[in-house]
This record gives C-alpha cells, structure tokens and sequence, in this order.
C-alpha cells in the first residue's frame, strides 16, 4: 500500500510525502506504482523548472518527502501542488486497495 500526505490545507499545500510500495504488480511489472512514481517525479522537476520553485527532498527506499520553503511559494507553484493532489486523488479513486490519499488536517 502506498500513502500519499498531503502537507498544508486543502488548496494552499506546501508539499506532500509518499510512502510504501503499492504491491499491485511485480517489482518492475507495477503499473501502480510505475504511475505514482511518475506523478511524484514530474511534480518535483516541475517545481524547479515551471516555476522555478525547487523543493527540498529527502527519499529512501519506497519514501519521499517535498516541501517548499515559504520564500518559493508562488501561484504557479501551488497549481502544480494542486495538480499533483489532483493525481494523488485520481490514483486513490481508481486504485482504492494499493493507493491511499491523507488528506490535511489543518
């Protein structure tokens, strides 16, 4: 099962964490994982050069963290946060037994 975070409110996220293997393939075969994994990819490499906002990161084996500092928070930014949600909760809908989306709480 793989844990999607996000980190902020709801609408104005500062980041997210994902955690876990998904388990629904094979180790190279999880299309799953292979889908959460891009998402998770794409939206830090999109920060930095869409909107020259690079996020702090830290990762192991099946865990990773990202967060803005406050001083790269911008509009552009927290589109893509929100992308990223958008994503996290498509793969949550779909996949139900493999992904889980926490939402935040403050």
């Amino acid at each position: 099962m793989t844990t999607i975070r996000m980190l902020g409110k709801h609408g104005d996220y500062f980041g997210f964490e994902v955690s876990g293997h998904t388990g629904a393939g094979t180790e190279g075969n999880d299309l799953v994982c292979a889908a959460v994994s891009f998402l998770t990819v794409t939206i830090v490499n999109a920060m930095e050069t869409v909107a020259k906002s690079p996020m702090k990161v830290r990762q192991a084996d099946g865990y990773i963290k990202a967060e803005l500092k406050t001083e790269h928070r911008n509009e552009q930014a927290q589109t893509i946060l929100n992308t990223f949600h958008q994503g996290a909760n498509d793969l949550h809908q779909e996949y139900p037994a493999f992904v889980t989306l926490i939402e935040p709480m403050i």
